[in-house]
């Protein structure tokens, strides 16, 4: 690692282009900070994916992703919230829906990746199969979706004269998506796989190979790839809020490995990032636990109507905004009863009127919502 040379520039008509060099390689790692680091972010990481066994899982997976989805499309400037991405495109406001189409995108994307992952390795087929729904029908729809670029881009800056950075020329994408892919794939590599996963986001993210989507298509790869590899069972490692915290040190640690060739400070980087990401997803699913756990409780008083009380409430762990038509389907009753059991939980604290642009009346689980934002 002490001898990585991270690529060149070259020189374009009016601007400089990077070129970085090829990652498939043998690494050494001898740093051992570093390695102290790997191995408290592994810690963390089987402590996170332990509760895929001890509670149902797939409730929360989909208000995990979405906040990821939220919080990776905030880092591209899109304003929606967790409970806003829940809701049905109808009851979004009319000038919000462009930014609610994009965080779904990103939600049917990660999803449709993680069973693609089934038959297709992680290769450049699986990236472009990705971000083709990632960027279909929302902002960027016109720039190649599912394409690898054709013409060069840039990176901050009105013109590419101006840019803060320029990724390699669109002759090169091909060959290092290949070099990406070997990589990924090199089950011979000696380089941990945390450190792997770090690599290959940094390059991709030099790479730039599309138009337009790469910064959320690069961080959905991280969780794919980790699912992949059989690190993670589901998605439920989040880094977009750890690198929108960290926004100015996110961007300044990738242009240290272009610039001055530090891969040690961008690793370093991101096992903290890992750490704290997968000590707070250990916290959330414990505070959802706990929540479980009191609710049963806060029933008692409802007498008769407990039992339907208590169906509803295990759905809103996976339906945490409902109309008084969704109560009806979930208990399977007529409008009044469904409508009093509303009435009887929005008493309790454990609904709570939530704005929408639709006619109907909706109610928001807050407190489990509470928790995800």
């Amino acid at each position: 690692m002490r001898k990585f040379v991270s690529g060149t520039y070259i020189k374009q008509s009016s601007y400089r282009a990077f070129i970085p060099a090829e990652i498939n390689r043998r690494w050494s790692i001898e740093e051992a900070t570093l390695q102290q680091k790997l191995g408290t972010a592994d810690r963390f990481l089987g402590r996170l994916d332990a509760f895929s066994d001890l509670v149902n899982i797939d409730l929360y997976v989909r208000l995990h992703v979405t906040k990821e989805a939220t919080l990776s499309a905030k880092i591209e400037g899109t304003q929606t919230s967790v409970e806003e991405a829940l809701l049905s495109r109808e009851e979004v406001s009319l000038e919000r829906r462009d930014d609610w189409e994009e965080v779904n995108n990103y939600v049917l994307a990660i999803n449709r990746a993680i069973g693609w992952l089934g038959t297709l390795p992680f290769s450049s087929r699986l990236i472009r199969n990705t971000h083709g729904i990632l960027m279909q029908g929302v902002r960027g729809q016109q720039k190649g979706p599912g394409q690898f670029r054709t013409s060069q881009n840039w990176i901050g800056g009105r013109s590419i004269n101006s840019a803060t950075f320029v990724p390699p020329p669109p002759q090169e994408v091909s060959r290092l998506m290949g070099d990406l892919e070997y990589l990924a794939n090199d089950e011979r590599n000696p380089l941990p796989e945390l450190l792997k996963v770090a690599l290959l986001h940094y390059q991709f993210e030099t790479i730039h190979p599309f138009q337009d989507g790469n910064g959320r298509l690069g961080r959905l790869l991280i969780p794919l790839y980790l699912i992949g590899r059989d690190i993670l069972r589901k998605p439920v490692l989040y880094l977009s809020a750890y690198f929108e915290a960290n926004r100015t040190q996110y961007y300044d640690r990738l242009t240290e490995v272009r610039e001055n060739n530090d891969l040690l400070g961008w690793f370093h980087f991101f096992l903290d990032g890992i750490i704290e990401t997968a000590r707070d997803g250990v916290s959330t699913f414990q505070r959802i636990t706990e929540l479980e756990r009191s609710l049963p409780t806060k029933l008692e008083s409802l007498g008769r109507r407990r039992g339907g009380a208590e169906q509803l409430v295990r759905a809103l762990f996976g339906e945490p905004i409902v109309t008084v038509a969704d109560i009806k389907r979930i208990l399977g009753s007529s409008h009044a009863p469904a409508y009093r059991l509303a009435g009887d939980l929005e008493q309790l604290g454990i609904l709570k009127e939530y704005p929408t642009a639709s006619r109907s009346k909706s109610y928001v689980f807050q407190e489990y919502m509470d928790l995800f934002n």
